[in-house]
């Protein structure tokens, strides 16, 4: 008898025992690049990015994983993850189905399918109408907020020298309103993060507002950005019956082959797989 009660009483403290709260490690990142799906990625710097393709919902990630930049995710945060921006970034995401407009901080690396082009938590999928199935969105990257994160971040570049200390960072706002860029959120939204230690730098959780626009029709292409040449590009395209554009990659410029269009998203899909079967490692999907 007093083994097991001894047993009981073990068993008691065990589960009475709090779980250890991840810890968050907050800093900038640009990171290596990373292979899913066949497909490999290079994350690179780039504040005044914008394009469309489709958006996914994130996978449950288990309780107290951090993402990229250090923070710990959860499902119910205006977050997302993205194949190649720097971390973390502020985006404005708009659905084109339904014209529904949300912001969210980007904070980790994702989605694994090629075919997307930025995963959505549940809480920022459900305010922008996203279910099961893809949708179709464009992304538009605020250029000032996402460098403030490079400025004053552990990890930054540091890219203007008069960038204020950590510890004297004001709390900015950050939404769908007019932007205060005085500085940067620092402070923990107690609910859903936790509690800040002394001089730890955390992100507050961004608003969960959403803007109604007007849906916009739209057509699916796959698009491929492997070509340094135009000729081998005009090559490619007369072989597949698809079209030739530039594309202005910093001081220099590549050439893409459009095929499409495609009016669902399993016809787009298909290509992309074709194309990336083929060795076209730089295709992926736009909307337009």
């Amino acid at each position: 008898m007093k083994k097991l009660a001894l047993v009981g009483c073990l068993a008691v403290l065990a589960c009475s025992r709090q779980q250890p709260v991840a810890q968050q490690d907050l800093h900038y990142t640009v990171g290596p690049a990373w292979q899913a799906a066949g497909k490999w990625f290079y994350p690179r710097e780039d504040f005044a990015w914008q394009g469309s393709g489709l958006a996914v919902r994130e996978p449950a990630q288990a309780e107290g994983h951090l993402t990229a930049d250090g923070e710990v995710w959860h499902a119910a945060s205006m977050t997302g993850s993205h194949q190649t921006l720097q971390l973390p970034a502020v985006v404005r995401v708009t659905n084109l189905d339904n014209g529904r407009q949300i912001v969210i901080r980007l904070n980790d690396r994702g989605p694994n399918d090629p075919g997307c082009v930025i995963g959505l938590s549940s809480r920022a999928a459900d305010l922008l109408g996203v279910g099961k199935e893809p949708a179709r969105v464009q992304v538009v990257e605020d250029e000032m907020a996402s460098r403030q994160f490079a400025e004053v971040l552990p990890g930054g570049p540091m890219l203007q020298i008069s960038a204020a200390p950590l510890e004297k960072v004001q709390q900015t706002a950050l939404g769908n309103a007019a932007v205060d860029r005085q500085g940067l959120t620092v402070l923990a939204d107690n609910t859903t993060q936790e509690t800040p230690a002394p001089g730890k730098v955390v992100l507050a959780d961004l608003p969960a507002t959403v803007m109604q626009g007007v849906p916009v029709s739209s057509m699916l292409w796959v698009e491929t950005m492997d070509f340094t040449s135009r000729l081998a590009a005009m090559r490619q395209a007369a072989a597949q019956g698809a079209s030739v554009r530039p594309v202005f990659l910093g001081h220099s410029t590549m050439w893409a082959v459009r095929y499409g269009p495609f009016t669902t998203i399993s016809e787009a899909d298909a290509a992309l797989k074709r194309a990336l079967a083929t060795g076209l490692t730089g295709s992926h999907i736009v909307v337009e």
